[in-house]
């Protein structure tokens, strides 16, 4: 089924997550879901937070990061592309244990602040704890644009925000726009839900 997103305003994205249980009602269900949103919406992750749940849940499929037009230069290496392909992923529970290495700057969207794209600096590596969805506990190291929707997806589970990173200047002059969305006018290619 595919869910609603919420939009910026919504008091649900600001609220920290709470850890779930392996009896959480309907967890397989809600994946599955989440998993049918986030590609509906053409996303590569989706947090709980912004289908309205505030639990330690959010969902990763890197693959479109992997498409590559054959007439243009490939962005990432083959090695990066093949680990993106692969890479559909439940997180349960996470917590972010290590962030290293020189921050870099990529181009970050979010679903929940439709038409609005800004450069985030972030670090290329990270160690993560988390359950899958069978109740397996990992503790696992990645790098790149993986470790990079891992930390924005994380985020959203901490009550936060890419706008959160950016400059007070450039927050600034987002204002105007971000408050748009929070009014509902906004339109999107996939169903929404306008703060109330």
């Amino acid at each position: 089924m595919i869910l609603p997103i919420v939009l910026y305003g919504d008091p649900v994205l600001r609220k920290v997550g709470v850890d779930i249980d392996k009896n959480y009602e309907g967890l397989n269900d809600l994946i599955k879901n989440m998993f049918d949103t986030m590609a509906q919406a053409s996303g590569v992750g989706l947090a709980a937070p912004q289908i309205g749940k505030a639990i330690r849940l959010f969902v990763v499929d890197a693959s479109p990061f992997a498409e590559v037009d054959e007439d243009e230069e490939p962005e990432y290496t083959a090695e990066e592309i093949a680990q993106m392909k692969g890479f559909k992923k439940v997180f349960i529970n996470a917590r972010i244990l290590e962030e290293e290495g020189e921050e870099w700057k990529f181009n970050e969207g979010c679903l929940s602040i439709p038409k609005i794209r800004e450069d985030v600096m972030r670090k290329p590596t990270v160690t993560i704890e988390y359950y899958d969805e069978n109740f397996k506990k990992h503790t696992e190291t990645y790098d790149g644009i993986i470790a990079r929707v891992i930390q924005h997806e994380y985020d959203h589970i901490e009550g936060k925000l890419f706008t959160d990173r950016l400059s007070a200047f450039k927050r600034k002059m987002l204002s105007g726009k971000l408050t748009d969305i929070s009014k509902g006018k906004v339109s999107a290619d996939y169903k929404i839900k306008i703060p109330r």
